[in-house]
């Protein structure tokens, strides 16, 4: 594996730094698990997404009108 450095600012490092789950955890490891968070996030979006269309598809939904009638919502 090549390895290379790069140039952070003080404060990404100290935000990095906050976000060790160990003490010893590397910045790699830290970046790494921050892609694992956000792959996941997508997936989850996605899926999210998906069932939000199959039940507007079917109709079940609700208006904002009718959200706001539930919620006792004065326009």
């Amino acid at each position: 594996m090549a390895t290379t450095t790069i140039q952070i600012s003080e404060k990404l490092k100290h935000e990095l730094c906050k976000r060790k789950l160990v003490e010893r955890e590397t910045y790699e490891e830290v970046i790494w698990d921050l892609i694992e968070d956000v792959s996941e996030l997508d997936e989850e979006v996605k899926k999210e997404l998906k069932l939000a269309e199959e039940e507007y598809a079917k109709g079940e939904f609700l208006t904002l009108s009718e959200v706001k009638k539930k919620l006792k919502i004065k326009s």
